[in-house]
């Protein structure tokens, strides 16, 4: 029977393969068949030995972890509900987890401090295909705002008490944090300070310059022009053009030497960052006041408001989720560029990436890596659901 005359027969139904399903479960198995799930290591930097998931669990274990394996490939290929996605998509990232955390327990002699046991390729390639699916749940789930927030909530919180735990902390990573636990709490803080104290300089200035520029249509495109054009120098390019001015301030004013100006360290990573956050706040609260009704304006007007208050109490009350937006980009953005600053003496995580490649230590670049990424997309998810939060009551 032919696909058009079998959708005439009431209540039949064609099975369709998911194609993103289709994609991520061929990955994922041939990860697991063809990569290592563990790498052990006899100590730090020496070449590991490859482990699968069946050597390094019992046979319970390994039977347990696939089958879980198994069923998230059969829901992500056939099954089109998006709560059941995204259950044995969350259920399958927890099963990966404990079995790696169990193969360091298993594979860790008691009391051992130098023995090194890493997730493998299988692992990471699994995580990031079970990642997938549940991110492709949740946004056919389409959850509001709140219910988003929540979700992150609920996920770092698991994970945080996984850590409290000691669950993962025979897990290579964890080892290289036990090592560096004050130098990690010092470097967070300075990751934090250089990203959030860079936002905040750009949006004193890019507010201010955007309203600027809405108000001087003749004026924008030369800004908005000058401002992209810094937003293409490279990084690495930017910090090197500031080290030599500020070195040279640093060297004529002993006062600007004392707070920490100078042509190495925080203040060209903080310039750095600061100008290229100046382009997505300029450019989204030239574009968010371009989207307040004149309707709204002329009637604020009518009520007798000065000028400075139909922008402040009107304009770019209404302006404030497009803003946001950019606010939201600016801080993913730095997030990550802050990385970079470890280079040339600024710290921040990026410390621990450069270091660990430098001593071709995966384990010490993971340390670093992992809270960037985390702390990327928890900003994103929270200011793009505040975003979207405020919009909705401004309609």
């Amino acid at each position: 029977m032919s696909s058009a005359a079998l959708r005439t027969v009431p209540g039949a139904r064609l099975a369709r393969l998911d194609p993103l399903g289709v994609v991520l479960v061929a990955a994922g198995a041939a990860a697991l068949v063809f990569l290592p799930f563990i790498v052990f290591k006899s100590n730090r930097i020496v070449p590991g030995d490859p482990r699968t998931l069946a050597q390094v669990l019992p046979a319970w274990g390994t039977l347990g972890c696939t089958s879980v394996l198994a069923v998230a490939a059969l829901v992500a290929l056939w099954i089109e509900d998006a709560r059941a996605r995204l259950l044995v998509a969350l259920l399958g990232v927890a099963s990966v987890a404990l079995a790696a955390a169990a193969a360091g327990d298993a594979l860790t002699p008691a009391g051992d401090k130098i023995v090194r046991v890493a997730p493998g390729g299988a692992f990471w390639i699994l995580t990031v295909c079970l990642g997938l699916l549940a991110t492709d749940a949740t946004t056919r789930l389409r959850p509001g705002p709140g219910l988003r927030v929540l979700l992150l909530a609920a996920a770092l919180g698991a994970a945080g008490l996984a850590l409290a735990h000691g669950t993962f902390d025979h897990l290579s990573v964890m080892r290289e944090y036990a090592v560096n636990s004050v130098r990690f709490a010092h470097e967070a803080r300075q990751h934090l300070r250089l990203a959030f104290g860079s936002l905040a300089a750009a949006a004193l200035v890019g507010l201010p310059l955007g309203v600027f520029c809405h108000r001087r249509p003749r004026l924008r495109p030369g800004i908005l022009a000058t401002l992209n054009v810094i937003e293409t120098i490279p990084a690495i390019a930017l910090f090197g053009i500031l080290m030599a001015p500020l070195g040279a301030l640093a060297a004529a004013v002993p006062l600007a030497d004392r707070l920490g100006i100078r042509g190495i360290g925080a203040a060209p990573a903080v310039v750095a960052l600061f100008l290229y956050s100046l382009l997505p706040i300029v450019a989204n609260t030239v574009a968010g006041l371009k989207r307040v009704s004149r309707a709204a304006v002329e009637a604020a007007h009518g009520m007798g408001m000065t000028d400075w208050q139909v922008l402040t109490k009107v304009e770019l009350i209404l302006a404030l989720p497009v803003i946001l937006t950019g606010v939201r980009v600016v801080l993913v953005q730095n997030i990550g560029m802050v990385t970079v600053a470890a280079l040339i003496g600024g710290g921040g995580l990026g410390a621990f990436v450069f270091q660990g490649i430098g001593q071709t230590a995966i384990d010490l670049v993971l340390l670093g890596a992992i809270p960037i990424v985390t702390l990327a997309f928890a900003a994103a998810v929270v200011l793009d659901a505040l975003a979207e939060a405020l919009d909705r009551v401004k309609a």
